[in-house]
């Protein structure tokens, strides 16, 4: 079995353990495996603007808000987020969903698998990753800890 196959099956087997509503959870490295490894692989990053801009982002990403800032509102749901993404992405591609810690991006796979998107993964520990004890995101998990490419906005 390829490696390609194993990450994908690991993923799924995640899906199943935790009963996900989408095909499979990947890591941050899997994710960049998959995307390398593989022609029909897609990473929708779902962070706000304002995260692209002044955090950073992974290079060849889709950027779809799955929030949007509203200047009165503060943080609203993107109305528009399942047509951009129709828009933007092949429901046929493998579509790996990428956050700040994975909360949004599974949401977002969620959506995805529900429309009919049938490789819908989420990214766990998203880009930023879990806090440390310091309270700062970026050094303890996540796609930037893991030393994977990136580029600040």
């Amino acid at each position: 079995m390829s490696e390609m196959n194993q990450i994908l099956q690991r993923a799924r087997m995640r899906a199943e353990a935790q009963q996900l509503p989408y095909s499979g959870a990947v890591t941050p490295a899997e994710a960049h495996a998959l995307s390398q490894g593989l022609p029909n692989v897609r990473i929708v990053d779902v962070r706000s603007s304002a995260e692209w801009q002044w955090v950073g982002v992974v290079p060849g990403a889709e950027q779809v808000e799955w929030r949007c800032w509203d200047a009165h509102l503060g943080m609203q749901p993107n109305a528009a987020f399942l047509t951009q993404l129709q828009n933007r992405v092949d429901p046929e591609n493998i579509v790996l969903f990428l956050c700040r810690s994975g909360a949004r991006s599974h949401d977002a796979a969620a959506l995805a698998a529900e429309h009919g998107y049938s490789e819908a993964y989420n990214i766990l520990e998203g880009f930023e990753g879990d806090k440390n004890a310091q309270q700062q995101r970026g050094s303890l998990n996540g796609w930037q800890a893991a030393g994977l490419p990136w580029v600040q906005g």
